[in-house]
């Protein structure tokens, strides 16, 4: 054996067995368990760590001192498996001979069951780490019974999982990871830190518009190893915020970015060194970086395709009300998987987003096209520097998306800072993008540009026979009059529509922005035959509830299931009573599912009923209550 640790420290047989018959009995079920271990590379691998009834991790030791099964003495469990990068995480496993003793009933068996052993030592361990706890009974392959459950920091559990087999320790990692319960909890804390950072920032009288700027710049300089290292040893804060922004120049260069972008981001990034606090309190400095390092880095470990710095722009700007002033509406990050997943973006995939932000669409699209690629370093290697393209007007947010991108390790940041309607062609000629995603500007006053403008923009730019996906307001695809109606016009005389998915009522809650959204896909350069029947989905409900603090979450983890069916349903172009539909329409049709779509009856309940005249009641009672205090205000001003 080389790489992991593994050690064998024996109990008194009074603590852990009842005779030598269970002790021989259970000592084929750890054998099977060691045999399966060694299978899957447990102990291969350098940084893993495989323990045998006690562990001489310090912080386990205290955990696990009062978690005898027997409820006297210190827990033992048959192993404990650790890794020295993923430091937050452990696998806990319990083991019994007999099958029929794999789990009780009510779960309080801890010295009879291996699943509520498991469980007690998770409950002991999650005190300070995300545990999953593995229970196996059996003394034989064949009859073994497996089974797991996560539990996580502060005693939340999530059951089953993983099957009934021992996996490695990378698909566990990769699947505990994916949990939407381990992404609330995670997002939850990034959500409060944001948010006390956020008031300390305000405190300070560092500008909304620069704080995402700041914390990007913070977490670029932090991927500098030497920056990592010393920047606790400058004496001042003027020379501090000097180096942190020379460091971050420093790596944005080595990320190859044209010199016209590096002065330009130099600008941007030049408020840190003359802010009258950045500049002027060491300690505040220090302890940001520290604070950034330890809440948001960690963050990122573990979700590394998450729009983190999109999150933090909502967050800040949103208190400022000045997100929805701009226009700026950013999408949701399980929205731009979404759109991956309809456009089909595989490895070989140009992907082009003429309204980037900071960069949602371009990073799914990254995650999805590198997962496509299978470890193939040549062709990651080009995914990353030359197959995501994006343009962004405002100068923040294109600072933002190119830190973002370096950030997730573009070899090549593809993104333009100016008016896409300029450059957009430039863009066509040099690149060749066959898949288009984009959330352009919404209007907020009548001289605003058009929202399909840009969504025709994007569709020019694309090879013939390319996808486009945009998520606009749902009012461009109703219009049936005026410049709406002209621009459907347009996209079908040059495109062709495929599809329109009716988008959830609040899916900009997180923004504070109440609009409503439709996603329009196209094929680009192929007029819309005129007996084409178009695909059309009521996609009202994707599984996210609205929580307090939080904004709308997958609290249910429902959205998977949901998501595949949207996508199956439009790339099948199915046709299910009360969710789709195939129409013809013209410019001057309504491009909604609601306007095509049959009820379907038979899903109807009493509770629906009882539901929609509850609702009623409320609006008119609330309707006249405000109706009488407005008379009541009327007649007192006279």
């Amino acid at each position: 054996m080389r790489g992991a640790s593994f050690r064998i420290v024996l109990q008194s047989p009074t603590d852990r067995r009842e005779n030598d018959t269970t002790v021989k009995n259970e000592r084929k079920t750890e054998s099977i368990v060691r045999d399966a271990l060694r299978a899957n590379g447990y102990f291969d691998e350098e940084d893993l760590l495989v323990e045998e009834q006690r562990s001489d991790d310090p912080r386990i030791q205290k955990l696990l001192r009062n978690a005898s099964k027997a409820g006297n003495g210190v827990g033992m469990p048959e192993f404990i498996i650790s890794s020295r990068k993923t430091t937050d995480f452990l696998i806990v496993i319990e083991c019994k001979a007999d099958v029929a003793k794999h789990a009780s009933s009510a779960g309080d068996k801890y010295a009879d069951c291996a699943l509520d052993g498991a469980l007690l030592y998770a409950s002991h361990l999650s005190k300070a780490f995300d545990v999953l706890a593995i229970a196996v009974s059996g003394q034989t392959k064949s009859e073994c019974k497996i089974s797991h459950h996560l539990v996580l920091r502060g005693g939340l559990r999530v059951e089953p999982v993983f099957g009934t087999q021992i996996l490695s320790y990378a698909d566990y990692y990769s699947g505990y990871t994916s949990q939407p319960a381990k992404f609330n909890q995670d997002y939850e804390r990034l959500l409060a830190y944001t948010r006390e950072l956020n008031e300390i920032l305000h405190a300070k009288k560092v500008k909304e518009s620069q704080r995402s700027l700041l914390i990007s710049g913070i977490l670029i300089a932090l991927q500098n190893r030497a920056f990592e290292a010393s920047f606790r040893r400058f004496t001042t804060a003027k020379k501090l915020a000097t180096y942190l922004v020379s460091t971050v120049i420093d790596e944005l260069a080595d990320a190859q970015l044209p010199q016209g972008k590096l002065e330009s981001l130099r600008q941007g990034f030049g408020f840190i060194k003359t802010h009258a606090t950045l500049s002027n309190d060491k300690a505040f400095l220090e302890s940001l970086v520290v604070g950034i390092d330890g809440n948001v880095n960690s963050f990122r470990r573990t979700h590394r395709y998450f729009d983190t710095l999109g999150q933090f722009y909502i967050e800040f700007l949103r208190y400022a009300n000045n997100d929805k002033g701009l226009g700026i509406v950013l999408t949701p990050p399980h929205i731009t998987e979404l759109f991956c997943e309809l456009a089909a973006v595989n490895k070989d995939s140009v992907v082009f987003d003429n309204t980037c932000g900071t960069g949602g669409f371009l990073i799914s699209a990254m995650q999805k096209m590198i997962a496509d690629a299978k470890g193939d370093s040549r062709k990651i290697r080009r995914i990353q520097s030359s197959q995501l393209v994006g343009i962004e007007f405002q100068d923040d947010i294109y600072s933002l998306a190119v830190t973002n991108m370096v950030l997730h390790g573009d070899g090549k940041t593809n993104i333009h800072q100016g008016d896409c309607f300029s450059i957009a062609s430039g863009v066509a000629r040099e690149f060749s993008p066959n898949i288009g995603l984009l959330n352009p500007p919404y209007r907020t006053k009548k001289s605003d540009i058009e929202e399909l403008e840009f969504v025709l923009n994007n569709l020019e730019t694309l090879e013939r026979g390319g996808t486009c996906i945009a998520i606009v307001p749902i009012s461009c695809v109703l219009a049936q009059d005026g410049p709406g109606l002209d621009l459907k016009r347009r996209l079908l005389e040059k495109h062709t529509l495929e599809g329109v998915l009716s988008m959830p009522a609040e899916l900009f809650h997180n923004s504070k922005v109440g609009v409503t959204t439709a996603t329009l896909i196209a094929t680009a350069h192929l007029p819309h035959p005129r007996q084409k029947r178009t695909w059309f989905g009521y996609c009202r409900d994707d599984g996210f509830v609205k929580t307090k603090h939080l904004g709308r979450l997958d609290l249910h983890g429902r959205w998977a299931s949901i998501r595949e069916r949207w996508v199956s349903a439009f790339h099948s172009r199915d046709v299910v009573p009360g969710f789709s539909v195939m129409q013809r329409v013209q410019a001057d049709d309504e491009w909604c599912a609601e306007a095509y779509m049959e009820t379907d009856y038979s899903v109807l309940t009493q509770d629906h009923f009882e539901e929609v005249v509850k609702n009623y009641a409320i609006f008119r009672l609330l309707g006249a209550h405000a109706l009488s205090g407005a008379e009541e205000s009327i007649a007192d001003s006279q």
